[in-house]
């Protein structure tokens, strides 16, 4: 299995830890920790892409920023897209559901999960 999707199967594990009533998970700590670790595999997926493209460990992005630059430059001028979903999943999975604590209906973080999952598979895509 490919580094992104461990992460992504361990944010799927980390969730199932928490108790769910009326459809919102009841421990947000397991959220915040899945809605992390779902974020991570985004990044993973993106740095796995670089390395392919030649880019040594030592050059990979290490902000938000640096990542929305390498999208540019390495990914987007072949879908524009990908940006955007990037952008829509740092500030659904990094920062409501890690930094803010805000995710807690259970549809909205396993759908957050799943647009990760689906970012993933389309980086994996863009470099076959």
């Amino acid at each position: 299995m490919s580094e992104p999707l461990r992460y992504l199967n361990n944010a799927k594990e980390t969730l199932s830890k928490s108790k769910i009533e009326d459809n919102i998970y009841l421990d947000d700590k397991y959220v915040k920790s899945a809605c992390g670790v779902a974020y991570l595999g985004v990044l993973k997926a993106i740095d796995e892409y670089l390395q392919k493209r030649g880019l040594l460990k030592k050059e990979l992005p290490r902000s938000v920023d640096a990542y929305r630059g390498a999208l540019k430059k390495y990914v987007s001028a072949h879908n524009g897209k990908l940006l955007r979903q990037f952008d829509a999943l740092y500030h659904e999975l990094h920062i409501a559901g890690y930094y803010r604590g805000d995710l807690l209906h259970t549809d909205m973080v396993k759908t957050a999960i799943r647009q990760a999952k689906e970012f993933i598979d389309k980086v994996r895509r863009s470099h076959n």
